[in-house]
């Protein structure tokens, strides 16, 4: 088995070796990455706001400099996601009327990565208000999925998706609450992580809406930000730098967990094109003697979490406002959907009691076509022969939403599509706080599936 990878270039940690052995400057490794943008994102257009003049004179002033042992990414260029706040770039979140909205500050996570050593070049494409899963506004324009330029790289976080599956940068930072990380990482077959609800600030990640009013946003119902790379060692590296509190790893070997694979959801069927690669995987997973139940009386009630998800999802994107059929959310309502929350939450957790991890499609299809002029979730989705609700598909990505558990994605295979051949990913899920060990295991079944 193998999946489609577009660039051979070296990774996160592997450039900070290069720089740390000698053999590579800050200033080389940063002149690299503008040089690959330029070459590369003409037709891709992941990269929505440069910051290259501030990322030279940053990078020249570390050159000749060694590099502290506290700084892991020491000279290691990177992006970040559009919505996120970096002091003196702006953060508009697709909206012309802000596109003047210049951050004052660095966000939080942003401090956090300039402090490992990280340098910033530039800021993601998104969609927005950061709510569809394709990658297009007025003001930056679509971004394309580098593997097939008529389909979308997934969103919200499509942007940092497609310019590290491009190879253009090795790692990013995105956001996730309706799959704005994990789809873009299926889609163009790089790993991405969810994190546990609360452990990766994203203080400095407002809605232009409240920034250019003064007011600071807090963390919001069920949202999260989570990293993009090339391999599990990147994905782990970031977390560690980004995480608010310390990690565990229980470093269990996958040939000790039991795990249970849903790839049934009621009224969210998954096309062929993504099961065919994932059962291949589930195969390769059983074939190597690991235990996988098809089935538990464990999971919580799946239909009744999807509405409850659906809800919170709606009431936390419109902060309260009224909703398409014209009611507002009230207190007892949200209230209610917290007790909810708290019990769903409780029933994943007696899961994991008996199962080590849970396998999923992080989305019912691959990379969707290009939609002119609407949203992924205002269309439908092509499901085998049949054209469903595009709101069903967030689904997979509200299993481990709603009771805030940390998945990862992981590139398993290709699946075809309509013709086209196309990346597909698989969701690594597992108990709250256990960021680590569901990257482990990703990479576990990486390492067995990619031989």
């Amino acid at each position: 088995m193998s999946y489609p990878r577009l660039t051979d270039k070296p990774g996160a940690l592997e450039t900070a070796a290069a720089i740390r052995d000698g053999d590579l400057s800050p200033s080389e490794a940063v002149d690299a990455a503008i040089v690959r943008i330029g070459n590369l994102d003409t037709h891709v257009n992941a990269l929505a706001v440069p910051d290259f003049d501030r990322a030279y004179e940053t990078a020249r002033s570390m050159d000749g400099r060694t590099p502290p042992k506290d700084q892991p990414l020491f000279g290691v260029p990177m992006t970040i996601k559009e919505s996120f706040d970096v002091a003196g770039l702006p953060s508009c979140w697709g909206h012309p009327e802000f596109a003047d909205n210049i951050a004052k500050r660095d966000a939080k996570l942003v401090s956090q990565l300039k402090s490992a050593g990280a340098i910033i070049i530039g800021k993601t494409n998104v969609p927005p208000d950061l709510s569809d899963w394709q990658s297009a506004n007025p003001v930056y324009g679509r971004t394309n999925n580098p593997h097939n330029h008529e389909r979308s790289p997934g969103g919200s976080s499509g942007g940092s998706a497609a310019i590290v599956a491009a190879g253009m940068v090795p790692c990013e930072f995105g956001t996730d609450i309706g799959g704005s990380v994990r789809v873009p990482a299926h889609f163009c077959g790089v790993w991405g992580h969810k994190s546990t609800w609360g452990l990766v600030s994203k203080h400095g990640h407002d809605h232009p809406v409240m920034s250019s009013g003064g007011k600071d946003c807090h963390d919001g119902a069920l949202s999260i930000a989570g990293p993009l790379a090339r391999n599990a060692q990147d994905l782990a590296a970031l977390m560690k730098i980004g995480s608010q509190f310390p990690l565990i790893h229980r470093h269990k070997a996958l040939n000790s967990c039991r795990l249970l694979a849903v790839t049934e959801y009621p009224g969210a069927p998954i096309d062929d094109s993504v099961r065919i690669p994932i059962e291949a995987t589930l195969s390769v997973l059983e074939a190597a003697g690991i235990a996988i139940d098809r089935t538990s009386e464990l999971l919580p009630d799946l239909e009744q979490q999807q509405l409850d998800y659906m809800r919170m999802l709606n009431i936390a994107m419109a902060r309260g406002a009224a909703g398409p059929d014209g009611k507002r959310a009230n207190a007892t309502d949200w209230f209610d959907l917290l007790d909810a929350q708290a019990r769903n939450e409780l029933a994943w957790e007696a899961l994991f009691h008996t199962y080590d991890f849970v396998l999923a499609p992080p989305a019912p299809v691959l990379a969707t076509p290009h939609i002119e002029g609407s949203r992924v979730f205002d269309e439908t989705i092509h499901v085998n022969e049949q054209e469903i609700p595009g709101p069903t598909g967030l689904a997979w990505a509200g299993i481990a939403t709603f009771p805030n558990l940390p998945a990862t994605v992981v590139p398993v295979g290709e699946g075809i599509d309509r013709g086209a051949k196309l990346p597909c990913g698989l969701q690594v899920i597992g108990p709250k706080w256990a960021d680590l060990d569901c990257i482990s295991a990703a990479d576990s079944i990486h390492r067995l599936t990619q031989g």
